[in-house]
């Protein structure tokens, strides 16, 4: 199914960053919410024992708020200046550092290069969906191919129970089926409007326990191309 490449909800400027706010503190709130337990302990306790927990656990969620701080500064942030380049290795680092852990598996073959803001930035988020995919863990495959002007971003999700999100496509779209977007949806909508922005078009495709997201140029040689 190729999506739409012209939106139906149109946000403004002050609802937008409002919710794309309200995500980044979502994502963040948890780790230091646990930074400031593991302060409390060792404010309150002087067995050895629970302070060396409350050391670990401080440690521990410092890593992960970094973390996903780094990961949305380039997903969703500036992350330079306008019409700006990202090495593909960056993305990949703060992709490992935001979901490698036990449960999620990620393996990234693309080249070392430099690619425009835009793309990058929808790379990222197609990484977002791609792990909401398989909600049980599993495997994520990111493979970029192309130059940084015309890419091919492919990415497969497999794992037990994959399903492509519930109307991640509409939202990507640009015309979920509610008419509105709030905080929980503002991320698969945001994608869409960095793909119409980078002019990519998106795919998605399930076959068994492997959801495959597509992402290319827009525009009717890439449709011709694709239905060859």
């Amino acid at each position: 199914m190729t999506l739409p490449t012209t939106a139906t909800v149109d946000l403004d400027a002050l609802d937008l960053s409002a919710l794309l706010c309200s995500r980044v503190c979502h994502d963040v709130i948890s780790p230091v919410g646990a930074i400031v337990n593991g302060l409390e302990v060792l404010e309150d306790e002087d067995s050895a024992e629970m302070r060396d927990f409350a050391l670990d656990l401080i440690r521990k969620s410092a890593r992960q708020a970094s973390a996903r701080l780094q990961f949305a500064r380039i997903a969703f942030g500036a992350a330079g200046s306008a019409g700006a380049s990202i090495d593909l290795a960056d993305a990949e680092n703060v992709a490992r550092g935001m979901f490698g852990d036990d449960k999620t598996q990620l393996t990234w073959s693309a080249p070392r290069a430099l690619f425009p803001k835009n793309k990058v930035k929808l790379l990222l988020n197609l990484v977002v969906i791609a792990v909401t995919a398989i909600p049980r863990g599993g495997v994520i495959d990111v493979a970029v191919t192309g130059e940084g002007e015309a890419p091919v971003f492919v990415l497969t999700a497999k794992g037990s129970h994959a399903r492509i999100p519930a109307h991640v496509e509409a939202l990507i779209a640009g015309a979920p089926e509610s008419g509105t977007v709030d905080a929980h949806a503002i991320q698969p909508f945001y994608a869409g409007l960095v793909a119409r922005a980078a002019e990519m078009a998106v795919r998605f495709s399930i076959q068994g326990d492997t959801v495959t997201i597509r992402a290319e140029p827009a525009g009717p040689a890439a449709a011709a191309e694709t239905d060859a």
